[in-house]
């Protein structure tokens, strides 16, 4: 039945996809638009008009008088926006919702996509939080995985990010590529800690229908590492990077005390938000609902008015939602908030689920919390929610 979503209070989160990017990379499934190596925001007419239409979405949103805690720009390469096109968005966040004081604004950018003026237009108008897309360390591996930047543009924009001095700053990494060996991964490793941002990302690569990677590789075979060697990488980033001093509070992110991405806790916390933009995903009054992933489609769906064909999450679907995602952080899930949320007899439900897991010690029950061990149950989480999953089907 198609319905307008209303909001209910406690949404404070918003996510705004820019889905531009020079080029696409061999592993990206994510819906972008290709736009080369000489255009950007300032003269783009393409981008204008994405810019247009989402504004437009935004205006057209149900106000549900709650200002934005957290705003994540995240893409594509939201580092191709003008500086005026960057706090167009903004303001019309600001005047359809408000934007808390104080709130966490983050922007993913990549090496080569912006200069020393963008970041600092970027930084006046409101970005406080940046997440920098190295991916790898070695100019071979950023040539296997079609990157539009090389070597130098990685420390030229640590550089200039150090120049503006944005107080938070992360780093995103990728494992299991192509020709990557063990001793190539402790470099990167090595390179981003003596780097020294305040967070790290690090997302093991999955090979995607459709991409570039799922034509030219099947998982596991060569070029690809094994298994047993992403294993051990994912073993020495946790190890590395605890030792440097970062929190490893969930599955794929480490973070300097104080320094966790607010935004992405939402989603692990199955907290509601909103998604703006070409094939953003928004979760509101217990509602999911994804925007159309190709450009005309979206442009007129905004046209038509933004209605939007969602239904009511089933509860138990509720319940494995806040489970796979909570069970990402280091934290766990509260079991008394789960208890409150779904009921005595659930816990007991999935306690008996996880019994042989806790004897494995993957799975652990510390006071309230019902968790993963770092770093075996994290490395195990799919066997251990696969369980989860059949049971509850």
């Amino acid at each position: 039945m198609e319905q307008n979503l209303v909001f209910t209070s406690g949404v404070d989160a918003a996510y705004i996809h820019i889905p531009f990017c020079r080029r696409r990379c061999y592993y990206c499934d994510f819906p972008i638009f290709v736009i080369g190596d000489r255009l950007r925001g300032e003269t783009s007419g393409t981008m204008h008009q994405y810019l247009e239409s989402l504004c437009q979405e935004i205006t057209n949103a149900p106000i549900n008088g709650e200002c934005l805690n957290t705003i994540f720009f995240g893409g594509g390469t939201p580092s191709l926006l003008s500086v005026d096109q960057l706090q167009q968005i903004l303001a019309t966040l600001d005047r359809r919702f408000g934007i808390c004081p104080g709130a966490e604004i983050s922007m993913e950018i990549d090496p080569g996509t912006f200069d020393l003026e963008h970041l600092f237009g970027y930084r006046r108008a409101g970005i406080n939080r940046i997440s920098l897309g190295v991916q790898a360390f070695q100019p071979e591996l950023l040539q296997a995985c079609g990157r539009s930047h090389n070597l130098a543009d990685i420390f030229t924009a640590v550089e200039m990010i150090r120049q503006v001095g944005v107080p938070e700053f992360s780093i995103d990494l990728i494992s299991g590529l192509p020709h990557q060996t063990l001793e190539i991964w402790q470099n990167s490793l090595e390179q981003a800690v003596a780097i020294a941002p305040t967070h790290i990302s690090i997302y093991d690569l999955t090979i995607e229908p459709g991409t570039a990677f799922g034509r030219y590789y099947q998982p596991g075979d060569r070029p690809l590492p094994n298994d047993e060697t992403t294993v051990s990488m994912y073993r020495m980033a946790q190890h590395i990077l605890t030792g440097a001093g970062y929190e490893h509070y969930e599955i794929s992110n480490y973070a300097r005390l104080g320094h966790q991405c607010r935004h992405n806790r939402v989603y692990w916390q199955n907290r509601p938000y909103y998604g703006f933009g070409m094939g953003a995903a928004s979760y509101v009054g217990g509602k999911r609902f994804t925007r159309p992933r190709k450009t005309q489609e979206y442009y007129q769906w905004v046209k038509d008015g933004c209605a939007i064909n969602c239904e009511v999450t089933p509860g138990d679907e509720v319940l494995l939602d806040t489970l796979m995602l909570g069970l990402r952080l280091a934290e766990g899930v509260s079991l008394q908030m789960l208890q409150e949320q779904f009921g005595e007899e659930k816990i007991q439900q999935i306690q008996k689920i996880f019994l042989p897991y806790i004897e494995k010690g993957w799975v652990q029950i510390v006071g309230d919390s019902l968790k993963l061990s770092d770093p075996e149950g994290f490395l195990f989480s799919n066997v251990i929610l696969s369980a989860l999953f059949k049971e509850f089907d």
